[in-house]
């Protein structure tokens, strides 16, 4: 089974720059957006043989999640906990015969670091999500996570040390998550590679010369390990700041 998550940076915008082409040279068993920026009934995309579910943000153009599947879950969740939805769309959990999926769109802790009181409650409260269902059946998760977590993460480790998305907090909550009994599924196969970045500043040729984070991910119960075939990074596939990851498992 193959498993794509690309956060698109606005669906329409990625549209125009070829993310159909993609989607169907890619050909995945199960297509995770992030940061779609879309509400109900603003785009129709025509994925023959993919159900289609949305969670849109309540603010318009902001945020959102979607994942496409050829496989029909047996229930789809928009909130998260007890809640039945999350009022900026950020997150979707489909349930499958043997494991949970779960799409994140962390939130940003912005540059001046105003929301990471937010973000890191945010962070316990996935965490102690994802346990729970973990209980019940192993729990993929993938996404846009907006934290690189080891200095191999990113190109410019040094001068961004407490700066978003790279402060010891939030590198220390991916840990903790880990520790619980999940795998960073690159980290798995490819430990040591250096390079290896999902997104990239929009600056001029910040990308050109691989200036990169590696904020996308998908991270996977231990109890799914003797089934990964292996993970990949897509840095050549453009129409966002940020580019495809991939895991593929087996049955």
């Amino acid at each position: 089974m193959k498993l794509i998550s690309w956060n698109v940076n606005g669906i329409r915008a990625c549209v125009k720059k070829g993310f159909l082409d993609y989607f169907k040279q890619v050909n995945a068993d199960i297509f995770c957006l992030q940061e779609t920026k879309v509400q109900e009934n603003q785009i129709e995309l025509e994925l023959e043989g993919y159900y289609q579910y949305w969670n849109y943000a309540e603010k318009k153009g902001y945020s959102g999640t979607a994942v496409f599947t050829r496989i029909k879950p047996l229930s789809v969740k928009y909130g998260l906990g007890d809640r039945e939805s999350e009022p900026e769309g950020r997150i979707l959990t489909l349930e499958y015969n043997d494991f949970y999926l779960i799409n994140i769109y962390t939130p940003n802790s912005k540059r001046d670091l105003s929301r990471l009181v937010y973000r890191l409650k945010w962070e316990d409260e996935i965490r102690a999500y994802v346990n729970e269902l973990d209980e019940m059946k192993p729990v993929i998760i993938c996404g846009d996570l907006n934290v690189a977590h080891q200095e191999i993460d990113l190109k410019n480790a040094k001068p961004n040390r407490g700066n978003s998305g790279f402060t010891e907090e939030e590198r220390g909550k991916m840990t903790s998550l880990l520790q619980d009994g999940f795998i960073d599924t690159f980290r798995h196969f490819y430990s040591d590679q250096e390079g290896a970045y999902s997104w990239w500043s929009y600056m001029s040729k910040v990308r050109e010369r691989n200036i990169g984070w590696r904020i996308d991910y998908f991270i996977a119960s231990q109890k799914l390990e003797d089934k990964l075939i292996d993970a990949a990074i897509h840095p050549y596939v453009l129409g966002s700041d940020h580019c495809p990851v991939q895991l593929e498992i087996g049955s």
